[in-house]
């Protein structure tokens, strides 16, 4: 069974899917095997580098007050609490472009590179506030993680995989995708949002025995 799970590392839902995500796959067991990847999206491609306030990027994107704001993050950590993600202060909202290129890096190794990786992204901005589009915090990943910091300053400092992430961002918006955590199984079957494990698992579970 393959998943593509489309994400953005800007997106506090994301982290809450993935996490309930991986914790209905780890109730399925070894009985279906099932490919993991992950795909490019983008809630922010024009954003500036700099970034900008929380507060102020959602109440002009959504319209949201203060105290909406205020609720909906408290709903966030109750969520995230519940599949093991803690969510910490995000005081502002960044370009994540260059967050996807690493990632798509990761993901030539092979391996689980590319997952513990999403993993250090999500923790980094929705748990410690870090800011994913900068060099140095992307860099200070990739060393944690024990993978080639070498390798990874010479993709950042080029357009290394710029092409293959816009590319794979058309192809999803092509298909339809326009929210994330969108999760597709097998090319055909779409899950939106991030779920509670239990949904995760029944509907893989039906998928994989039809």
């Amino acid at each position: 069974m393959r998943i593509d799970f489309i994400s953005d590392v800007a997106c506090p839902w994301c982290a809450v899917g993935l996490n309930s995500l991986e914790q209905a796959l780890a109730r399925l067991g070894p009985d279906i095997p099932v490919e993991l990847h992950f795909q490019p999206f983008e809630l922010n491609p024009q954003l500036e580098a700099d970034g900008v306030d929380t507060l102020e990027y959602l109440s002009r994107k959504y319209g949201l007050s203060a105290a909406q704001v205020a609720q909906n993050q408290q709903t966030l950590r109750e969520r995230g609490a519940a599949v093991g993600f803690a969510f910490g202060i995000r005081g502002r909202v960044w370009n994540t472009f260059d967050a996807h290129r690493l990632l798509a890096w990761a993901g030539g190794m092979g391996g689980d590179a590319q997952r513990r990786l999403k993993h250090a992204l999500l923790k980094a901005y929705h748990g410690e506030g870090r800011n994913p589009g900068s060099r140095e915090v992307l860099l200070a990943l990739v060393t944690e993680l024990g993978l080639d910091s070498t390798a990874a300053a010479a993709v950042l400092d080029s357009d290394a995989h710029a092409d293959e992430v816009r590319e794979a961002e058309a192809l999803w918006q092509r298909s339809g995708i326009q929210s994330v955590p969108s999760v597709v199984i097998n090319r055909q079957h779409l899950i939106q949002g991030g779920q509670p494990p239990e949904v995760f698992e029944q509907a893989l579970r039906q998928l994989a025995s039809s």
